[in-house]
């Protein structure tokens, strides 16, 4: 009986910290809609990026997130692959660890592991602006570019004032390049 008790609280504790992280989120974006100065919105940014780094419950995980981040950034492709693909084995729900697992598959050119990686963090943040921008980045590669422009155009849902807007008018152009 006391472990059953034990488990509810834990549970419990762990659900809470989960819902207050998406209260959090959910107030940011809210903000994120309104906001017309770009300070204002690189903040709100900023924190949205950092709870979407930032495990619910499991600091570990959290710190493996970080290190796969740090061998990214410095190159290490192979390594940071096999991290977040650790971190994804231990939750499978965590929008950030498939977001940067495309990451790296994108700097590795696996465009199609990285596109299949974009839409497991969309499945779960559909909010999530960078998985998009990142899949519209992977569309201009793929000269798919209405389908950028429409990544973009999403992401613009959610941040209207959102620093990808200005891929727009270039992609255009380079639509206009391939009609000649």
């Amino acid at each position: 009986m006391k472990i059953f008790i034990l488990f509810l609280f834990i549970f419990s504790f762990i659900s809470s910290a989960q819902s207050s992280q998406k209260n959090i989120l959910n107030n940011l974006f809210d903000q994120l809609q309104t906001i017309n100065d770009s300070k204002s919105a690189a903040l709100l940014e900023q924190k949205i990026w950092s709870i979407w780094n930032e495990h619910p419950d499991d600091f570990k995980l959290t710190e493996k997130l970080e290190f796969g981040t740090e061998l990214m950034q410095y190159g290490d492709y192979n390594y940071a692959l096999k991290i977040f693909s650790n971190v994804l084995e231990s939750d499978p729900k965590w929008s950030e660890a498939w977001n940067k697992r495309a990451t790296v598959y994108f700097l590795m050119s696996q465009f199609t592991n990285s596109l299949n990686d974009i839409d497991k963090v969309l499945d779960i943040e559909p909010r999530h602006f960078g998985a998009l921008s990142g899949q519209a980045r992977i569309f201009i590669k793929l000269q798919e570019y209405e389908k950028a422009i429409k990544s973009i155009e999403n992401a613009l849902k959610f941040y209207p004032s959102f620093k990808s807007r200005e891929l727009i008018p270039e992609i255009e152009r380079l639509i206009k390049e391939d009609s000649i």
